[in-house]
């Protein structure tokens, strides 16, 4: 992994606060555990919108190599447990009204 991500470095600009071997680590680390991007941030000293471009960008190069996927098709079979529940953990910010603002 760290070979594929190394191969789309790029060669100008600022140089990045984090190996390429510590941004696969943070991003690793952030599938297994599913922490926010701010814990993650901590953990790696680095802000959270930068943990969440970090993690981003090694999904796009990894995809991008077309050595790493997901599977397209269910597998058939009795063998599956679909006693399963999903949770959706998806952040979606909300803008609230304002105290000063006039209850309608």
């Amino acid at each position: 992994m760290v070979e594929i991500l190394n191969a789309h470095s790029a060669s100008t600009g600022r140089p990045p606060t984090l190996t390429k071997e510590d941004q696969l680590l943070l991003c690793l680390s952030y599938w297994r555990e599913y922490r926010t991007f701010f814990h993650v941030g901590m953990t790696y000293a680095v802000s959270k919108s930068t943990a969440s471009r970090i993690v981003r960008d090694t999904e796009d190069h990894l995809i991008k190599s077309k050595q790493f996927n997901l599977p397209k098709k269910i597998p058939n079979g009795g063998a599956l447990d679909w006693n399963v529940v999903i949770v959706d953990a998806t952040k979606i910010p909300v803008q609230r009204p304002k105290k000063t603002e006039k209850k309608l």
